[in-house]
């Protein structure tokens, strides 16, 4: 497979770690970041970067968008003026229906295809074989070129919007359930009540399986923060455009941004009492409310 990604962080590494690992591909890139640090990730990839959006599609099929949320229809946009027949833009961004159908709509009318791609796990350690939901008016055909080429999903529908639409409603659970322990767990250690609250949710949630509950969800938004309340503020305009309340999704985003502006990656995975002292200490510092 020919596949250029128009962005290149988690989503584009993994995909093309796993690709590599399965045979010769040729893969292309350009990211906004241009950076020492995203030219090595390139270089050691054997990617073959890309001095912009439209240098980086030329000559390949399939153009996979894998930025920031708030970016995805910029990023569609940059390569729009590039764009030729036969090639397929395939939006993994995880942002709003609406979104991915406007978006659907400048894509086609340029004369290119476009596929609604939700990508519904880690992309570690499986990276391309993760599985994922697909949607579009020619999701059928594009799915069956990428499900032989080793990719792992289904296709649920051929509106465009269809496969990021249940993306959105699960995340609406999945980062919630974080934030809430997040913030649960933030307001017991400022209160002084910690041991006694873990012993209690324990008791009344076994299945979760605390502390280590605990301890992953605080791992996962003080890493992945920043890119989950992008990720949130999709799903607040998922909620809003239903006729529903979007205000849930919107402050989950606001947690999941205050743990991710915190830097504070190295306190993941070491003593969880000690670890959540100090989030406290540092959300507090910034003036942010724990409860």
């Amino acid at each position: 497979m020919q596949i250029a990604f128009i962005g290149f962080g988690e989503a584009g590494r993994a995909f093309v770690d796993s690709r590599r690992a399965g045979g010769t591909h040729a893969f292309s890139a350009y990211d906004i970041k241009d950076t020492p640090e995203m030219a090595a990730a390139m270089a050691e990839r054997g990617i073959r970067q890309g001095v912009s959006p439209g240098a980086a599609i030329e000559g390949v099929r399939w153009v996979f968008s894998c930025v920031t949320a708030d970016q995805s229809l910029n990023a569609a946009r940059s390569v729009l003026p590039h764009l030729v027949q036969g090639q397929v833009l395939v939006d993994i961004n995880s942002v709003s229906p609406g979104r991915k159908r406007q978006t659907a709509e400048e894509v086609e009318a340029a004369g290119a295809r476009y596929l609604d791609m939700a990508v519904m796990a880690p992309v570690h350690p499986r990276g391309h074989a993760t599985p994922v939901l697909m949607a579009g008016r020619e999701a059928g055909e594009l799915a069956a070129d990428l499900l032989a080429a080793g990719f792992r999903g289904e296709v649920v529908e051929d509106a465009p919007g269809a496969a990021t639409a249940i993306k959105m409603v699960r995340s609406l659970f999945v980062k919630g359930l974080e934030a809430i322990t997040v913030e649960a767990m933030l307001a017991a250690e400022a209160s002084g009540c910690f041991d006694r609250v873990l012993a209690s949710l324990s008791a009344s949630f076994p299945g979760l399986e605390w502390p280590g509950n605990v301890a992953y969800n605080f791992e996962r938004t003080l890493k992945h923060g920043t890119r989950r309340a992008a990720e949130m503020e999709g799903s607040a305009a998922t909620l809003n455009d239903l006729g529903l309340n979007g205000g849930l999704a919107s402050e989950i985003a606001r947690v999941q941004a205050l743990m991710g502006a915190l830097s504070a990656e190295d306190l993941a995975g070491g003593d969880l009492g000690g670890a959540i002292a100090e989030v406290v200490k540092l959300r507090l510092s910034k003036g942010a409310s724990t409860g």
